[in-house]
């Protein structure tokens, strides 16, 4: 029994790694060929695009990894099935349950894997992948389009239009008011550096309203240790889709402890924390047909089903993600929701099963 719990797993687990690779391949060459474009420009080369797609592929096969999963248990145990494995399985008295459970524990296998790979190496990658990008055009990595990113902590409002890969904020302004949300003070700075632990203004501006006289300070460096929260820097430059858990979590938090927008951050924390499940939830969708099929049924055919029901399950989980924040549902029931409805729809189908 232990030999061919190994050998299913085995099988499932070698063909989702063989779909993941083809579809982040695909996926790659498509940026590549986009990144051609840009290529010449500054110094930026051939070899800096193919590190710069090469650094995103963990973004992508993360993204893909239910499709991966589905088109890969369709396709391996499909082909258990068409060689007759399976049917020799259930005559040696080996129950659809048994295989089932196999299936499944691979997939709490994938789940996990997953897991890691969304909390560790994506963030890691995606930044780095944006580092390369904009050290190779003489770019800088901007939040929020061209007006730069805001940030509010208590009665200070800091805006800086430019986020440098290196711990650095360019065109920075300070906004501090008192309890009345009456502006005191107005500080600019051409850049704020993190150094030693410690923020620094280079070129500082500061204006100062008092009650009959505004009064304006000059400043070649002016620290401010304050700043910024350097554990935010990280989130700056990365999307929140490819952000970590943890991450996730603190920068939301910080949000709503300013009172601030956190919606987008919350529910992309609660699709990473659900993400992993939706490995399962293909499993469920995929066992039906391996085994409603039986010996029927080309690889071709089968390959087609896996992309469509995957493609299917990311645009469905996409729309009801955004639909959710559109109107004002829980983060978790939008995110947990397109999971929720495939993994009943693979328990119902499975039920069909002899």
């Amino acid at each position: 029994m232990k030999i061919l719990e190994r050998y299913i797993a085995g099988t499932v687990i070698g063909g989702t790694l063989m779909a993941l690779l083809v579809l982040g391949s695909l996926l790659a060459f498509v940026d590549f060929v986009s990144e051609l474009d840009d290529v010449g420009q500054a110094s930026y080369t051939l070899t800096n695009a193919f590190t710069y797609v090469l650094l995103g592929m963990p973004g992508h096969m993360y993204e893909l990894f239910p499709t991966a999963v589905l088109i890969g248990a369709l396709m391996s145990l499909g082909t258990l099935a068409s060689s007759n494995e399976l049917v020799a399985m259930r005559a040696a008295g080996i129950s659809v349950a048994s295989i089932s459970r196999w299936t499944l524990q691979a997939g709490l296998f994938l789940a996990v894997l997953v897991a890691l790979t969304g909390e560790y190496l994506v963030p890691i990658s995606e930044r780095q992948a944006q580092s390369v990008r904009a050290s190779a055009l003489k770019e800088n990595i901007t939040l929020g389009g061209k007006h730069g990113f805001w940030i509010r902590d208590g009665q200070r409002y800091l805006h800086a239009k430019t986020v440098y890969n290196d711990m650095k904020l360019g065109n920075v302004f300070i906004y501090e008011m008192d309890d009345k949300i009456h502006l005191q003070r107005v500080t600019y700075a051409q850049s704020a550096v993190y150094e030693d632990d410690n923020w620094v203004l280079h070129d500082a501006r500061r204006t100062i309203f008092e009650a009959n006289d505004v009064t304006t300070e000059l400043h070649d460096t002016m620290p401010w240790p304050d700043l910024l929260n350097p554990d935010l820097f990280s989130v700056l430059s990365v999307q929140p889709e490819n952000m970590s858990v943890i991450d996730l979590y603190r920068y939301s938090q910080y949000l709503q402890s300013n009172d601030l927008d956190a919606g987008q951050y919350i529910l992309a924390f609660w699709v990473k924390v659900v993400t992993p499940l939706a490995s399962m939830a293909m499993l469920l969708i995929a066992l039906p047909f391996v085994f409603g099929s039986s010996r029927s049924g080309s690889a071709g055919a089968r390959m087609l089903i896996g992309l469509l029901l995957g493609i299917g399950f990311f645009i469905a989980n996409k729309a009801i993600n955004h639909a959710g924040q559109v109107y004002g549902l829980p983060p978790f029931l939008s995110a947990a929701v397109p999971i929720a409805l495939v993994t009943m729809m693979g328990i119902i189908a499975m039920r069909r099963v002899r």
